[in-house]
C-alpha cells in the first residue's frame, strides 16, 4: 500500500457506492484487509503508510481497533444499501506497518468483528503479517484463539549487513525462533524476502535463500527492492551514500530463487511468490491478482467492490477524526474504464503460473513472443499465455506486446 493516494472522485461523506457494484460483485468472492498502520521505526526502504509514535499527531494506537470496529459497522450498512449481498469472507489479512505492534487481543477483537458482521468462511485463511522479534508463544497462542491460520514472517535477508542496508532491527536468529513458535502452534507459517539491497551480493543471496528453505515452510516470497522516491533509501543512493540496485544483478538474483526454491519442492504460481502445494499458496493474494471483491480497513487502505475502486484518508487521525463524526473514511473512487479493466487483467494474470486466455489477443503477438522464449509454446497452443522463466522477468514487456502491439 503506497503512501502516496490516488487521484479520484470525491466519495459522499456516507461512503455510498456506485449501484452498478451490486452487478460487478455477483460471482465474487468477498475478502477483508485490515491495515494497521503502526512501527517502531520505519525502514529505509519503505514507501507504505505507516506511522511511528512520534508520527501519530493525536491518534492513538490504543483506540484503533474501535475505530477498525466502526468502519467495519459502516461498511455492512453500505454494501446493504448498494444492494451487495453479505456473504462470508473467503479471507482475511492484516498488514501494515506492523499488525503485532498491537496487543493480540486487539487484533481478535478485530476477527471477531469481521466474523459478526461478514461471518468468515469455514476454513478461510486468516493471515497476520509479524516482524520476528514480536512473536511469542504466548502471543502465537492468542493468535490460534483469534482464529488466525496463517503467520507471514518478515525475514527479509539472513545477513547482517543486509539488514542493515534495509534498516531492518531485528536479529536473523529471531526469525528461526518466530517460525518455530508458529509451526508448534499449528499455524501455518511463510517468509518475506527481499533481495538487490545496496550492497548484497549474489553469494549473500544465496545464504539468505537457503536459510529460507532450512526453516521447512510452504511458502516463501522474494521480491526485488524497489527505490520509491521520498524514502530515507532514495535519498541515501541519490546522495551518493549507497549504490542503486543494480538491474542486472537482481536478474540474476531472481533466477537463483527460481532455482533452489524449485530445487526444495516449491513451484511458483505468481512472478514473486512460490508455495509446495497449492493449498499453501496466498488465498488472499489470490484473491487480488484474480480480481475479487475486498474491503480495506484503514487509514488509507484501498477496496474494490464491483468494479469500483476507493480508498480512505491516510493518516490515522483524520480516519479516526471521520468515523468520530459518523463519516465514512473512505476519500474517493474510480471506476476503471473496459481498456484500464483490460490492462490490469492482462497485468495481473500474466504473473500467475496459470497465466491468461489466449483468446482475443493477436496470434502474431503470441507467436513473436513465443519465438523470442517470453511465453511457453506448449500452454499457448493450448489456449493460454504462461510466462516462461525468461518471460517473468520481462514481465512488463510481454504485457506491452499483448496490449500494444500494434503501438510497437
Amino acid at each position: 500500500m503506497a503512501s502516496q493516494l490516488p487521484d479520484g472522485l470525491a466519495m459522499p461523506l456516507n461512503g455510498a457506492l456506485p449501484s452498478t457494484v451490486s452487478v460487478g460483485s455477483l460471482h465474487k468472492t468477498m475478502s477483508a484487509y485490515v491495515h494497521i498502520p503502526f512501527c517502531r521505526v520505519r525502514c529505509g526502504y519503505c514507501d507504505f503508510n505507516t506511522y511511528t509514535a512520534t508520527e501519530l499527531r493525536g491518534a492513538s494506537q490504543a483506540t484503533y481497533v474501535d475505530e477498525l470496529k466502526k468502519e467495519i459497522e459502516l461498511s455492512i450498512e453500505v454494501l446493504h444499501c448498494a444492494d451487495v449481498s453479505i456473504r462470508p469472507l473467503h479471507t482475511v489479512f492484516f498488514g501494515g506497518g506492523t499488525p503485532t505492534l498491537l496487543p493480540v487481543s486487539d487484533l481478535a477483537h478485530a476477527v471477531q468483528a469481521l466474523r459478526d458482521s461478514h461471518g468468515i468462511e469455514t476454513g478461510a485463511e486468516v493471515t497476520v503479517e509479524a516482524n520476528p522479534d514480536t512473536l511469542t508463544e504466548e502471543y502465537v497462542e492468542g493468535l490460534v484463539q483469534a482464529g488466525f491460520t496463517r503467520v507471514s514472517v518478515g525475514m527479509q535477508s539472513a545477513v547482517p549487513h543486509v539488514l542493515s542496508a534495509l534498516d531492518r532491527t531485528h536479529n536473523p536468529a529471531a526469525v528461526d525462533r518466530a517460525v518455530t513458535i508458529i509451526q508448534s502452534a499449528g499455524l501455518e507459517a511463510s517468509i518475506d524476502l527481499i533481495y538487490g539491497a545496496p550492497g548484497e551480493s549474489l553469494s549473500d543471496w544465496r545464504r539468505s535463500l537457503e536459510k529460507a528453505i532450512s526453516l521447512n515452510t510452504g511458502h516463501i516470497s522474494a521480491y526485488a527492492l524497489i527505490v520509491e522516491d521520498g524514502t530515507a533509501l532514495a535519498r541515501k543512493i541519490s546522495s551518493g551514500v549507497m549504490d542503486a540496485p543494480d538491474d542486472d544483478l537482481q536478474a540474476e538474483m531472481y533466477e537463483l530463487a527460481d532455482e533452489l526454491l524449485s530445487k526444495a519442492g516449491f513451484q511458483w504460481y505468481e512472478i514473486s511468490n512460490w508455495a509446495k502445494s497449492q493449498q499453501q499458496q496466498s488465498q488472499h493474494n489470490l484473491a487480488y491478482w484474480t480480481n475479487q471483491n475486498w474491503w480495506g480497513y484503514g487509514p488509507g487502505a484501498h477496496s474494490a467492490i464491483g468494479g469500483t475502486r476507493f480508498w480512505n484518508v491516510k493518516h490515522p487521525a483524520a480516519y479516526a477524526g471521520r468515523l468520530a463524526e459518523n463519516q465514512s473514511p473512505a476519500l474517493s473512487y474510480e471506476t476503471p474504464n473496459q481498456e484500464a479493466a483490460m490492462l490490469e487483467h492482462v497485468l495481473l494474470g500474466s504473473r500467475l503460473a496459470a497465466g491468461i486466455p489466449a483468446q482475443g489477443h493477436d496470434p502474431q503477438a503470441i507467436s513473436s513472443l513465443i519465438a523470442r522464449g517470453l511465453i511457453d509454446g506448449k500452454h499457448a497452443t493450448g489456449g493460454r499465455i504462461v510466462l516462461t522463466l525468461s518471460g517473468r522477468l520481462r514481465a512488463d514487456e510481454v504485457v506491452r506486446v499483448l496490449l500494444f502491439r500494434s503501438q510497437d
